[in-house]
């Protein structure tokens, strides 16, 4: 056997290694974790109840019917279907986009990964209870952020990781 049959096996082992992308984990990932610290919210907070954990930060149960920032929470209820169409059309979208992307842009597959596993936990609470579930409350004084979830963290930082991606790698990459 020479030198070169040898590597063969590894070569060919290493490609298998990618016949799975890695988009699917990621995204289910942050889908499992943001459902799971949402049933554990819904079980151990009381409703607009804060605890505290830290001076900035609280546990605080919350539900969105609305959008971003409860973009529409007060409308009379058609926006659940909005939200959940638009959810369901990006989820689409970064699908497609996921499959097309080659297996070494890993910084693009893991940003898109988080913002699907983001749309989609956002989705199922949708879906099973007509708003999102929050619980995670920052503040400092009398300045409070919105409530978030483990899914609006993964958008935000898919989001900005696009953002990183789009100004300052995709200029390095070879053409």
């Amino acid at each position: 056997m020479t030198d070169h049959d040898s590597e063969m096996p590894q070569q060919g082992i290493s490609r298998r290694r990618w016949l799975v992308p890695p988009w699917p984990l990621i995204a289910g990932t942050v889908i499992l974790l943001d459902q799971l610290t949402k049933v554990l919210a819904e079980r151990m907070l009381d409703y607009h109840v804060p605890v505290p954990l830290l001076p900035v930060l609280n546990l605080t149960l919350s539900y969105n019917p609305g959008a971003a920032f409860s973009f529409l929470g007060d409308a009379s209820g058609w926006q659940r279907w909005l939200f959940t169409g638009f959810a369901l059309a990006i989820s689409v979208f970064l699908i497609a986009w996921l499959r097309r992307l080659p297996p070494w842009d890993r910084w693009l597959t893991w940003s898109l990964s988080l913002l699907l596993g983001g749309a989609i936990g956002n989705l199922v609470d949708r879906l099973i209870h007509g708003h999102v579930i929050d619980f995670i409350h920052v503040y400092y004084d009398r300045w409070h952020y919105p409530i978030f979830n483990v899914a609006d963290m993964a958008i935000t930082v898919g989001v900005g990781m696009i953002l990183f991606h789009a100004f300052f790698l995709e200029k390095r990459q070879p053409a």
